[in-house]
């Protein structure tokens, strides 16, 4: 097991990642080619930076990606990254000045999760609180054909956070990553081809 977690920390140290979990995200990308060159990407829940990092890589020089966290970091972005320490949740004047040029977004992704309490329900509904707010910022900024994916934690409530979400995209697809750790009760809810939002 440790070497199962250390591999994936190691790889991300030497590959000057922040953190692991961008291998989620590449595996998410391999498998449903979220990302294209010249896309605007929003990251909701960004810190550390990571899934930042790469969705920057991936978009390339003419593409732009804004990250938000109320958590701040230390790492250093690529030149067409923005990293915004704000709650992505409250519409504070510095938060809709970085988002304004930007929008609508071809991409918005959330690897937001709780601080957890070891009370698996309690866990799951807060992580359902989070995508839900994702899915309110995703209605408010993602471009018509965009992609949303989000981080929920596993419970019984994950088919009724689909079926919701459901008529606003083309699919919808659950996805576990190999590099997640074993134990970790998360899944990637992949929505693909928004169809856009009527008042």
């Amino acid at each position: 097991m440790k070497e199962y977690q250390d591999k994936y920390f190691k790889r991300a140290k030497k590959e000057n990642y922040a953190a692991r979990s961008v291998y989620k995200l590449k595996e998410m990308d391999k498998r449903f080619q979220m990302f294209k060159k010249g896309q605007t990407v929003l990251d909701l829940g960004a810190a550390p930076g990571s899934w930042t990092q790469f969705a920057g890589e991936r978009v390339g020089k003419k593409g732009r990606v804004l990250g938000v966290d109320i958590q701040g970091t230390k790492h250093d972005f690529l030149d067409n990254i923005t990293f915004l320490q704000a709650d992505v949740f409250n519409d504070s004047p510095e938060l809709l000045e970085a988002i304004k040029p930007l929008m609508p977004f071809d991409v918005i992704i959330s690897d937001m999760a709780p601080k957890t309490t070891g009370i698996k329900f309690a866990d799951q509904l807060h992580s359902l609180e989070l995508c839900e707010r994702a899915f309110e910022v995703a209605k408010k900024y993602l471009k018509v054909g965009g992609n949303f994916a989000v981080k929920i934690f596993e419970g019984g409530d994950i088919n009724d956070y689909r079926m919701a979400i459901r008529p606003y995209f083309g699919k919808i697809k659950n996805f576990k990553p190999f590099s997640s750790r074993s134990e970790s009760k998360e899944l990637f809810i992949v929505a693909l081809g928004f169809k856009g939002f009527d008042e």
